[in-house]
């Protein structure tokens, strides 16, 4: 970095993901808000005043946050645009009318940090998990010349549930994993609720996350994929199967995971692959980047969700209880954090390594 501070807006700044973003940001060395909007329903309020008992992070509203005016994402975007470097997304709306304000925004030179679904599956949108696939930024120049741009782009994080067993499988690919199957068990956060709105939750376990399953086993193709000419082209293996459920956990998305292999494999190779593995982020020390991305627990009971979520400031996964079923397949458990490295903190980390890259000057 050069130093520079750049200007930023939260887009959907009244959602629990946009309050995890205000933050997240509030502090942030390198990004200054400048920015949040919302709906028409909440626009032309105080911030404070729009969220009003809304407000759900542990931590307090930023009081410089505060007081800005919620603006309206849709109307006022000339005037939120006029005053950012680039925005993060995080609105309720359905996915069509997402996939065109985001480009819209894109199409005004103000690149777009989506945390939403609507165009994770767009050909030149790089899904990016920074440790895994930071060279899928160059689609970028592709998507640019697509949407007649010069700075003005998309780029997407990929759904929670799998920002922890993805992560897991990643070092182990040059293994040959041929299959890997998934259960995970997902906080309520990832739906936008809390313990007290939610009451259907307690004492309960909801086996069904309508989208989820579909996303766990689609999505990481495309993070493993390759860049092939003007888009991302999925890649065909490992076969991915997964299993969704609620459960009445605040914060923090567990996976249970059974991976197969085409070669016998070793458990403590496994084990030190997953402790020395760095990426990018890593090397760059970008100011979000757990310095250990992935932390492996020998004990026999973890990792656990009130124990392990916020590991380095809820940014690293925590994995546990690695056991063999045969020579060529293995099982442990995995978590991460749903709202941190699974939705804003993620985005947070994506802005920090395209910023490094140069994507916004």
């Amino acid at each position: 970095m050069n130093g520079k501070q750049y200007k930023v807006g939260i887009i959907g700044a009244t959602g629990m993901v946009g309050q995890r973003f205000m933050t997240l940001l509030c502090n942030h060395p390198w990004f200054d808000v400048k920015v949040l909007a919302a709906s028409g329903r909440s626009a032309g309020k105080p911030y404070r005043e729009a969220i009003g008992d809304r407000w759900v992070m542990d931590a307090s509203i930023p009081e410089k946050l505060a007081d800005l005016t919620v603006l309206d994402a849709e109307k006022d975007m000339d005037q939120i645009v006029s005053q950012v470097d680039f925005v993060f997304c995080a609105v309720n709306m359905p996915k069509d009318e997402i996939r065109a304000l985001e480009e819209k925004y894109a199409k005004a030179e103000c690149p777009v940090i989506s945390n939403n679904s609507a165009n994770r599956f767009t050909p030149d949108v790089p899904m990016i998990v920074p440790e895994i696939n930071p060279d899928h930024t160059d689609i970028i120049q592709a998507q640019r010349k697509r949407l007649g741009t010069k700075r003005g782009f998309i780029a997407v994080k990929s759904n929670c549930s799998l920002q922890s067993y993805v992560p897991a499988i990643h070092p182990l690919m040059d293994l040959g994993v041929t299959k890997v199957l998934t259960c995970t068990y997902q906080a309520i956060s990832g739906a936008g609720k809390t313990l007290k709105n939610y009451p259907d939750i307690i004492d309960n376990v909801i086996p069904f996350i309508g989208g989820e399953e579909e996303k766990s086993e689609q999505e990481p193709l495309k993070i493993w994929g390759s860049i092939q000419g003007d888009v991302i082209v999925p890649t065909s293996s490992p076969s991915i199967t997964a299993q969704c459920l609620r459960v009445p956990v605040q914060d923090g998305h567990m996976a249970a995971v059974f991976a197969s292999f085409e070669k016998p494999v070793d458990l403590d190779d496994i084990i030190s692959r997953w402790n020395s593995y760095k990426g990018v982020p890593q090397e760059l020390e970008l100011p979000s980047a757990p310095k250990q991305f992935l932390h492996y627990f020998t004990e026999e009971n973890r990792p656990q969700t009130r124990l392990d979520r916020n590991l380095e400031n809820g940014m690293a996964v925590s994995i546990g209880r690695l056991r063999r079923d045969t020579q060529y397949d293995i099982k442990f458990v995995c978590l991460s954090h749903n709202t941190l490295r699974g939705a804003a903190g993620g985005a947070v980390l994506m802005a920090e390594l395209l910023c490094a890259k140069g994507y916004f000057d």
